[in-house]
């Protein structure tokens, strides 16, 4: 059963890369379909029809900083929250960026019949953005609570640099401190070899 809760916090932790970039393509290739019309019907403006067909690829970035604010060793006790945190973030990136695509390709085709209103046309996605950047901030805040996390990689047990060296009085391996109840002292300089 354990092996579930770890696969679940595994889960959570790369969900918001994978589902962020689920959404950023879908939502990419909709404006850019919609960019892509539009070009056919005007004389200029490329580039802001293509600028803004890119505007939903900005969720892959959030969960890919998402990922790394969860990033730490899985335990069952640090697995569900993991999982809802990375998933449930995950999903609002991918739909934020797959309906900020829908009102990106409104905003292109409504442009092209009348250049003026680009700045106004794109307000919707703007706001759609926004509710990404409000799930973004939650899921960094959240994650600090979730046990393993930076506390643990400053001691060296969790995602800190890699291993560190354990120095035990008169013991020399992880076993034989453990054994002895020696007390451990870590030093996060300290390369083990290997």
């Amino acid at each position: 059963m354990d092996s579930f809760w770890i696969m679940l916090g595994w889960a959570g932790i790369y969900g918001p890369t994978a589902l962020g970039a689920i959404g950023s393509v879908i939502g990419c290739a909709r404006a850019g379909q919609a960019a892509c019309g539009a070009m056919l019907d005007v004389e200029s403006g490329y580039g802001r029809l293509v600028g803004l067909s890119a505007l939903p690829s900005s969720q892959i970035i959030y969960g890919i900083v998402v990922m790394f604010s969860l990033n730490r060793v899985v335990t069952v006790e640090a697995a569900g929250g993991l999982f809802a945190v990375g998933v449930l973030c995950g999903t609002v990136l991918l739909f934020s960026a797959i309906y900020q695509g829908l009102c990106c390709a409104s905003a292109i085709v409504a442009s092209k019949s009348k250049p003026e209103i680009f700045g106004l046309s794109a307000a919707p996605a703007a706001i759609v953005e926004g509710f990404a950047v409000f799930a973004f901030i939650f899921a960094l805040v959240v994650s600090a609570g979730i046990p393993g996390g930076a506390e643990a990689g400053d001691a060296g047990t969790g995602t800190g640099a890699g291993p560190v060296a354990v120095e035990a009085r008169g013991v020399d391996t992880y076993e034989g401190a453990l054994e002895d109840n020696a007390p451990l002292e870590v030093d996060p300089d300290a390369v083990l070899p290997d």
